[in-house]
């Protein structure tokens, strides 16, 4: 017999559980530029945080350009040790954890991130699960991410959330039938994530972690508990 499905939290992790996005528009903007792509402004490149590379590049320069894409990663590489977790945030996962929920982390960066963001997030053996853009054909806003995600690690899409930090992350989780909760530490604005669909939003995992009884996720962990 199979086991029953369990009741979930998807977690982004850029700009999310991470303090990344800013981070990233850097290496993305030196990596343009190392391209010769000299006109894409950091204002653009924030708005396309939070998609696989090649989509994001495509979206920005209007075709591939894979040199692009690997001036980013390299950047990027540069920059990684000044990496932090946001406040709250491995607090956050084990609080979901310990309230009976899987806590599965849904990342549109590659399996060989994981390591390093794992470690970044600081919340041990409370991940329960992983699911990364080598994982599906398209990543967001598409809804293959977190419904590979449910698939994959016997989630109940009925009592699933999704926390992310930008639209891209609320039309991926309405694509696939779950809300999504979100937090503005990104750098995306509380009006646009609840103009997107966001059916909560918070400042960031601490001021979630606070509440979180009276959120969703806390209703949710009733269920699992």
């Amino acid at each position: 017999m199979s086991s029953p499905l369990q009741p979930a939290v998807l977690f982004d992790v850029d700009g999310t559980l991470l303090d990344t996005n800013y981070l990233h528009v850097l290496a993305w903007w030196r990596g343009f530029r190392d391209t010769g792509h000299r006109d894409v402004t950091m204002a653009d490149i924030h708005r396309a945080i939070g998609i696989a590379s090649d989509e994001l590049v495509t979206r920005l320069l209007g075709h591939e350009d894979e040199d692009a894409t690997e001036a980013h990663s390299q950047r990027f590489t540069e920059l990684r040790d000044q990496v932090v977790a946001l406040p709250g945030a491995g607090d956050l996962v084990i609080a979901c954890a310990d309230r009976g929920l899987a806590a599965v982390i849904a990342t549109s960066g590659g399996e060989a991130d994981l390591e390093w963001m794992l470690d970044a997030i600081g919340a041990g053996d409370a991940v329960t699960g992983t699911v990364t853009s080598e994982d599906v054909r398209n990543s967001k806003p598409d809804p293959d991410l977190l419904s590979v995600a449910v698939e994959r690690h016997r989630l109940d899409p009925d009592a699933t959330v999704v926390l992310g930090d930008t639209v891209w992350d609320v039309e991926a989780a309405a694509k696939a039938g779950l809300p999504c909760l979100a937090v503005t530490c990104g750098g995306i604005s509380a009006a646009e994530l609840e103009d997107a669909g966001a059916v909560e939003v918070y400042d960031g995992p601490q001021q979630l972690l606070d509440g979180i009884d009276a959120s969703r996720i806390g209703r949710l962990g009733r269920l699992g508990g």
